[in-house]
């Protein structure tokens, strides 16, 4: 297990406030070494920043998105997310290609629902349109990677591209890279109880050492732990893959019938395990960062429907899915919607990180060059355009199951 990401959450103001940054790179350089001493490698050190819309005028955006490309990899962080548009703001969404084909190391993201919680149909086209034009600014689709789509997504989830800030007060959060905790739990139990067990032991003991490790950095820099997200994310190999841990309970391969339900166990252990939470405390299933889920995909046992769907009992929706490049608008906004209405009904956050990439077909290899990436076959997507009311401009309210 290691820390994914140390997110450190604060407003940079405008004009963007060296100050501010200076302060944040500090913290964040003094939190690597107080985690890495006691024995938590940290892969990345970030920085989220409010909706960019709610405090950068949007005619100085490219000063400004080159202003904060510049500070901030000077202060040391290696990603930035400046937040999601929103849907009482439309014309943000707009401007996010552009800003993603000029930046490296910037991310950002739109809402699919309002601050209500209603879906609203205008900002569904808004986002299906951003993924449908940054998909040629980079070779193999890759600008996507730094935009997601998010239903119902509240502040401090320290997992990019879903990360925002909320307020002016600093905070921080750990985005944990921990499959590899439940592929050891699932490999050496000899029931399901004992896999259980085994594995809320193993999270417990681990977040105990880190919100300790927290707490000191909170009463030292008079700023907000806001907790772990304990997600059980992958990296691209069979022993951190959360794939590879679900198959170990007996399923013969993700995608399969039975794949439901070993998901559904896994997430009921992450529910059961006590610890400081923020974000989404979920299964992620990002299928390019995950060797079996790749290998699962490129089989064809392995669909975005069934993703979808397993989003319904577990994760956090869809992540790194690889789709053709011929992909429409009009496709990705249904798909959008889907999950925006799962979203709703279930209110719990999911999130659409979709990857169409120019050039490429429905079971084409996806010929990826990154170090956090399995290569696979791209996916197809059954989806053809909305039309009637669902085609519309509303706003409208999925309520959850009534529990009475």
């Amino acid at each position: 297990m290691q820390i994914r990401s140390i997110t450190q959450f604060a407003h940079p103001r405008y004009p963007i406030s060296e100050l501010v940054l200076q302060k944040a790179g500090t913290f964040t350089r003094h939190a690597k070494a107080a985690f890495e001493s006691a024995g938590y490698p940290v892969q990345t050190v970030r920085l989220a920043t409010p909706p960019f819309p709610d405090y950068l005028p949007l005619e100085d955006l490219p000063q400004a998105i080159t202003q904060m490309g510049v500070k901030t990899h000077g202060e040391g962080f290696d990603y930035v997310s400046l937040g999601p548009a929103d849907p009482g703001q439309i014309e943000a969404y707009s401007l996010i290609p552009q800003m993603l084909k000029n930046s490296g190391h910037l991310f950002f993201s739109g809402h699919l629902t309002t601050s209500s919680g209603e879906i609203s149909l205008p900002a569904v086209r808004a986002c299906a349109e951003v993924i449908h034009r940054t998909a040629p600014l980079e070779a193999n689709g890759f600008a996507n990677l730094r935009f997601a789509a998010l239903a119902n997504v509240p502040p401090f989830s320290p997992f990019f591209p879903a990360a925002y800030h909320q307020g002016k007060a600093p905070a921080f959060a750990l985005a944990l890279e921990a499959a590899d905790l439940a592929v050891t739990a699932f490999s050496e139990a000899t029931s399901l109880r004992e896999a259980q067990s085994q594995l809320i032991e193993t999270i417990e003991k681990h977040a105990k050492n880190l919100q300790a490790i927290a707490q000191t950095l909170e009463n030292a820099y008079q700023m907000e732990f806001k907790g772990i997200d304990f997600s059980l994310a992958p990296f691209p190999k069979q022993t951190i893959s959360i794939g590879h841990a679900l198959e170990k309970l007996g399923v013969p391969a993700l995608g399969l019938h039975g794949s439901l339900a070993a998901a559904a166990f896994l997430m009921d252990t992450l529910d059961r395990a006590e610890f400081k939470r923020t974000g989404f405390c979920g299964l992620m299933l990002p299928l390019l960062e995950d060797t079996t889920l790749s290998q699962r995909g490129a089989e064809g046992t392995l669909s975005v429907s069934d993703l979808l769907l397993y989003s319904a009992v577990c994760g956090t929706g869809l992540d790194t899915i690889p789709l053709p490049g011929d992909i429409t608008p009009d496709q990705i906004q249904a798909v959008l919607l889907d999950l925006a209405a799962l979203s709703s009904r279930l209110a719990k956050p999911l999130t659409a990180r979709l990857m169409p990439i120019p050039g490429k077909k429905a079971g084409d290899e996806t010929g990826f060059d990154f170090a956090f990436f399995a290569n696979s076959r791209v996916l197809a997507l059954p989806a053809q355009p909305l039309t009637g009311l669902l085609a519309g401009g509303e706003t409208f309210t999925i309520q959850p199951k009534r529990k009475d």
